[in-house]
């Protein structure tokens, strides 16, 4: 199954260079790295990075996952996934740049809409 994660671009490029990340300073912070689904990502971006002029989304495998993955009830009440370890560039299946035009992110197609 595919989870996604939302980087800036930075912390994307950060990624690749050191193989692993604990997350973003919200996920250092929570103790763990906050996931959406597909259905939850658009949300999640437009909550948490509404100015964001270009953010990196990643999908993540999650039968490739090492680490604690558990699904725990958080926004409007829906079951979030959150990964209680750390990222591995290991785990990303593909990653797109989605941009942000007239204050809307632009997900492209192969980014599903459920």
């Amino acid at each position: 199954m595919h989870i996604f994660k939302i980087l800036l671009p930075q912390e994307w490029q950060e990624l690749k260079i050191t193989g692993q990340t604990s997350g973003a300073p919200i996920d250092v912070k929570d103790g763990y790295v906050h996931f959406s689904t597909a259905a939850q990502l658009r949300d999640t971006a437009a909550k948490h990075f509404p100015a964001q002029k270009e953010i990196v989304v990643l999908a993540c495998e999650t039968d490739l996952m090492e680490s604690e993955l558990k699904w725990e009830t958080s926004r409007g009440g829906d079951l979030f996934p959150h990964l209680y370890g750390p990222l591995d560039i290991r785990f990303v299946v593909w990653h797109e740049t989605v941009d942000l035009k007239d204050g809307v992110h632009q997900f492209p197609s192969r980014i599903p809409l459920i």
